[in-house]
């Protein structure tokens, strides 16, 4: 509680991953497990990089794009991304997974989307394993923008 550093700069960052690299680990191992689960990795990185995005994580927006870059991704989709609504460039799957990462990373704020639906477009690309693969990659990229937000 007397750690000199804490008091000398009470409002410098904490860092999880070395305060608690237990933790850290076993959130890394999610994504191992998760990875054999049927979810394509270009379609990971889209809902990596859009949920980055609304949650204006620039650590995040910059490591995704980067990574999506090398595996493939073409710079007019990952420019478009942010009005993939409005844009062409992605194809029915690819849209039902971002309306799906949208709605569960924009909870709250009083504009309940319809799961049932979102579900029902899902199921028209994925299966119920992917869903849920899906649903935790989601989960995961919050969680991680809230974690390198802390940080700044």
């Amino acid at each position: 509680m007397n750690d000199p550093a804490r008091l000398a700069d009470p409002t410098r960052p904490v860092h999880p991953d070395r305060q608690l690299p237990d933790v850290f680990q076993a959130l890394l191992a999610v994504h191992k497990a998760n990875d054999r689960h049927g979810l394509a990795r270009p379609l990971r990185h889209l809902v990596h990089l859009r949920a980055s995005q609304i949650n204006g994580c620039a650590h995040c927006i910059r490591m995704h794009a980067r990574e999506a870059r090398e595996d493939g991704e073409t710079d007019a989709r990952l420019d478009h991304l942010a009005g993939w609504r409005h844009m062409d460039d992605y194809m029915p799957a690819e849209r039902a997974a971002l309306a799906w990462t949208e709605a569960l990373t924009r909870l709250g704020g009083g504009c309940e989307p319809d799961f049932g639906a979102l579900r029902a477009e899902l199921r028209q690309h994925f299966s119920d394993e992917q869903i849920a693969a899906l649903t935790v990659e989601v989960a995961m990229i919050n969680q991680w923008n809230r974690i390198a937000i802390s940080r700044h």
